[in-house]
């Protein structure tokens, strides 16, 4: 219901937009979306409890009647009144990148442009050419997007994305004169998918830009666009970079980068300015005005009193903007992550100090070649004690998944004496790391577990995932995941809600009811840090941390590369302010060891 009801927002203020509507309306809209997709409960339970809404940062009295009537008849009155007033079609083409609103708008009005079709028409026939600012540039650009868009370009997960991201960034930075590479854009902020890829290249002079354009330009599927100081491209991710194996239909076949190249004055300011996001700018220049300061992407200046163009062409002298650290000095703002960049709140909080990669100390879900796994037992081991793990617990699926080779319990008890023969020789090598003899146990439909209780008793660890049945009403879900948490044998549950990103929505349940017993219960929720399921996803983190619950983040390793992907599930908990000391896996060797057993006294 949280996305649906976030979808009504965004698209009535898109379409307020393009009726020229107060530009205070469309904003009103656009947060009260974010505030709703940001939700980590169901906004149905807050429908009923008026004050509670409008507790909300972002949701007034009319937004809380709009929430109030979509949860009672599933539309909102103003919805759609709008829709009968804007072509439905003109919605796609503002999803068309590098078209905004005032664009479309002039397109729907001028040209009359009311979907995919018509633009592509106005773009055959060059009369999108009458339009202001529509030079022949601007048309090949949207034409090179209409045909990525039919050719199946959709959002790219963080795990597909960020390795391409990371090969152009290192091949910019042995560029001659380029004196610094990052990406930016919700990339940087550790976003589950992004749209393109925003690289910034620090520059020493103009031949040294465009060496990098021209740099980033060689062996690319098409250029899109390029200047002297910004370079748009599409990379091939088959050709260059490997395909998301398995998932072309989802990723398509290239995806957008785009470098921009700014001297070293200016690159604190536009490397905050590009990583976005765009609420949390409009935050940050707000603080700004109110200390007659400007913030753009070339800096911070003093307010000189005047108002025609910008600061830096009438010459001010910028008074921060190398750095993004001296930016926020100026302002008086601690330094605020790229990961929490999304105006929840960071510019006024006492920020944690949130995780960090280097704390994760264990690993406690991984499988082996017992069950889907590819690593036989004590690669596993070799593997885990070569990335400083002082844990590895072993977490073969249980009966029901025969899918995945799941163990009885008679192989459960032989992977036991494995593991203690192995412990042995670890211990006469003098190998410091403890193995962890646990299950993957599902969670079954009506909230049992996989194993009767004897057989869990026998073991160190127990996850317990829900991998069937994902498509339960918020109800069932809810019991269901509570009776798991409940039983006083479970460590942690395993991807709570069981979703695929952009694939499978997985189980609603509760959450607010799942945070408060897996605190009764001292039961850790996992962020499982595979790219593709990123659940807990970021918002559940936030709120499961407020509730002081311990979180748990796994690889869930099969295959030696798994243990990589444990950055995007840091990325994910950094996004949800978690700290340190409510995460298992950066728990020391000792502490780990008091709550394992904790489960078994």
């Amino acid at each position: 219901m949280n996305e649906r009801l976030a979808a009504k927002f965004e698209e009535i203020g898109q379409m307020l937009e393009l009726l020229g509507a107060n530009k205070f309306r469309v904003i009103a809209h656009e947060k009260a979306a974010r505030v709703i997709r940001d939700l980590p409960g169901d906004v149905g339970e807050l429908a009923s409890d008026r004050e509670r809404l409008l507790a909300l940062d972002g949701i007034g009295a009319k937004q809380a009647d709009k929430i109030a009537e979509f949860v009672e008849t599933g539309d909102i009155g103003e919805h759609a009144e709008l829709r009968a007033k804007v072509p439905a079609g003109l919605l796609d083409v503002l999803s068309v990148p590098g078209v905004g609103p005032k664009t479309v708008k002039a397109m729907w009005e001028q040209l009359g442009v009311t979907d995919l079709a018509s633009l592509q028409r106005a773009l055959d026939d060059g009369s999108v050419t009458q339009l202001p600012r529509m030079g022949a540039k601007s048309v090949e650009r949207i034409k090179a997007s209409l045909k990525f868009l039919e050719s199946g370009g959709s959002r790219l997960p963080i795990g597909v994305a960020m390795p391409v991201a990371e090969r152009l960034v290192a091949m910019l930075r042995e560029v001659e004169g380029v004196a610094q590479a990052e990406f930016a854009g919700s990339l940087r902020r550790g976003v589950e998918t992004i749209g393109d890829i925003d690289i910034l290249a620090c520059v020493e002079n103009d031949e040294a830009a465009a060496r990098a354009h021209k740099a980033l330009r060689e062996g690319v599927v098409d250029v899109v666009g390029s200047g002297e100081t910004k370079t748009s491209v599409r990379v091939s991710l088959e050709r260059n970079f490997g395909r998301w194996k398995g998932h072309e239909e989802a990723t398509g076949p290239t995806v957008q980068v785009d470098l921009r190249t700014v001297p070293g004055e200016s690159f604190g300011a536009a490397l905050m300015y590009f990583t976005g996001s765009k609420a949390h700018n409009v935050a940050l220049r707000e603080r700004a005005q109110k200390q007659k300061l400007t913030l753009n992407e070339y800096g911070l200046f003093p307010d000189d009193g005047k108002s025609e163009g910008s600061p830096q062409s009438r010459g001010v002298k910028p008074v921060a903007g190398k750095t993004e650290g001296e930016i926020y000095k100026k302002l008086g703002v601690a330094v605020v992550p790229p990961e929490l960049r999304e105006d929840r709140g960071e510019l006024d909080a006492d920020l944690p100090g949130v995780i960090e990669l280097e704390d994760i100390k264990a690993e406690l879900h991984a499988h082996t070649t017992e069950s889907d796994g590819e690593m036989a037992l004590a690669e596993l081991v070799r593997r885990a004690h070569e990335r400083g793990f002082h844990t590895i617990a072993v977490t073969d699926h249980s009966k029901s998944a025969t899918v995945a080779n799941g163990l009885s319990p008679e192989r459960l008890k032989k992977q036991r004496a494995e593991i203690e023969r192995l412990h042995e020789q670890l211990d006469a090598d003098g190998v410091e790391i403890d193995v962890l003899c646990g299950s993957e146990v599902d969670i079954l439909a009506d909230g049992s577990l996989d194993y009767d209780d004897d057989v869990l008793a026998a073991l160190d660890f127990i996850v317990a995932s829900p991998h069937a049945a994902l498509s339960q009403d918020t109800k069932t879900a809810t019991k269901r995941l509570l009776r798991a948490i409940e039983h006083p044998l479970v460590h942690v549950i395993g991807h709570p809600t069981g979703r695929l990103i952009g694939r499978r929505a997985g189980l609603e349940p509760a959450m607010g009811e799942l945070f408060a017993a897996a605190k009764e219960h001292d039961v850790a929720l996992e962020i499982n840090a595979h790219w593709m399921r990123l659940d807990l996803r970021d918002t559940h983190v936030r709120a499961a941390g407020e509730a002081g619950v311990k979180i748990a983040i796994d690889c869930d390793v099969h295959a030696p590369a798994d243990f990589d992907n444990l950055r995007y599930g840091v990325l994910t908990a950094r996004r949800g302010w978690l700290p340190k000391d409510l995460c298992v896996n950066a728990m020391t060797r000792a502490q780990l060891r008091a709550w394992v057993r904790s489960k078994r006294s």
